[in-house]
């Protein structure tokens, strides 16, 4: 007997509720965020490279470390990574899955997925030198995701759903380490300044196409002191390892950027559109350089190997050996912060952020 689509959609919703997890942040009355969407790099991916013809992986040991069943899933760390953090923070459900992933059900259709993937920037040539998805093929992603949804709750429940969901993109690391400062014809064609441009020009396309789509609550992280990550610092940091302070700077430049159009795509949205940017450069900067201050001990190296260049393939269970207490690290790998690392910065930035989405 074939059920009547609105029981499947009451089915659904139970099933959602029983995985529920009760959210630490307190959200204001008649306020719900209903689903969390995600789009970016490693640093949000829960395992979409999995799924498509890349080297950029991390489905096997050690990571996954801290994972239920230590169990490498995909996801760039020992554990859960900020979207399953935010995810569980507003009380949507503990785990965000990545979009790819097959036979997802429509419980965890409602609920948001992840469309990043590891290796992505705002730059679309940051993800072809690696072939993994640009930003453009995750929109084009989450266009089939709405029509998936919409047959699943309906047109007006998908809409509410849509416009009251939390939409997160986290990129421009990789646009910085991996393409402009690695390849020298990108600065032949582009300055600092210009290229900041690009990137910015990019993801202002994302973020208004996500609001034609129907998103109404937009957050835009900022691009991290990626000079001070561990695989940075060996690579061209000196013989002390310092921050790579070039590297720095051209974050910072784009982070002036960033925020001054989230304010612009604000007010030209208003009165709905929310689109917030999200500082995470300088609670990160922090935490690198006074560790001791959030109870962690080192963070100019990874735990995994010698925490000095070991990432993706580098690290792995043959030839890297894992450190003896992973909560002393700021960094998992010498590019990816570990799962404690990502809590602490993550419920500092819902509790001064979260207000600006609502």
């Amino acid at each position: 007997m074939k059920l009547p689509k609105s029981l499947l959609y009451i089915l659904s919703v139970l099933c959602v509720l029983v995985e529920l997890t009760k959210g630490v942040v307190k959200l204001p009355e008649n306020v719900t965020v209903p689903a969390v969407y995600v789009f970016g790099d490693s640093i949000v991916d829960t395992g979409n490279n999995n799924y498509i013809n890349s080297y950029v992986k991390c489905n096997y040991p050690p990571y996954g470390h801290d994972f239920v069943g230590a169990t490498p899933t995909g996801r760039f760390c020992d554990g859960r990574v900020p979207s399953d953090i935010i995810g569980e923070e507003l009380g949507v459900k503990k785990l965000v899955p990545p979009y790819l992933k097959p036979n997802l059900q429509p419980q965890d259709l409602i609920t948001g997925v992840v469309f990043a993937s590891g290796g992505a920037g705002y730059d679309p040539l940051t993800a072809q030198l690696v072939q993994v998805l640009t930003l453009q093929d995750q929109l084009e992603y989450f266009k089939e995701y709405k029509g998936k949804l919409i047959g699943i709750v309906g047109e007006e429940r998908a809409k509410f759903i849509l416009a009251n969901a939390v939409y997160i993109i986290v990129a421009g690391s990789d646009d910085i380490t991996n393409n402009f400062f690695a390849l020298p014809g990108r600065q032949v064609h582009y300055t600092v300044d210009s290229y900041t441009d690009l990137m910015l020009n990019s993801g202002t396309q994302l973020f208004e196409e996500l609001y034609k789509l129907g998103g109404r609550r937009i957050g835009a992280f900022s691009a991290p002191p990626i000079g001070c990550v561990p695989a940075q610092r060996t690579a061209a940091g000196g013989p002390g390892r310092g921050c790579v302070e070039r590297y720095n700077a051209a974050a910072q430049m784009f982070n002036t950027k960033l925020s001054k159009k989230m304010d612009d795509l604000t007010q030209k949205y208003s009165p709905d559109g929310r689109f917030v940017f999200i500082d995470v450069y300088n609670p990160l900067l922090d935490l690198i350089n006074k560790p001791q201050n959030y109870g962690f001990k080192i963070s100019d190296r990874g735990c995994c190997g010698t925490g000095l260049i070991e990432v993706l393939f580098l690290c792995n269970q043959k030839t890297a050996t894992v450190c003896p207490d992973v909560s002393n690290h700021v960094f998992w790998d010498s590019f990816h912060p570990t799962e404690l690392a990502y809590k602490t910065l993550v419920r500092a930035l819902l509790k001064k952020y979260l207000s600006n989405f609502l």
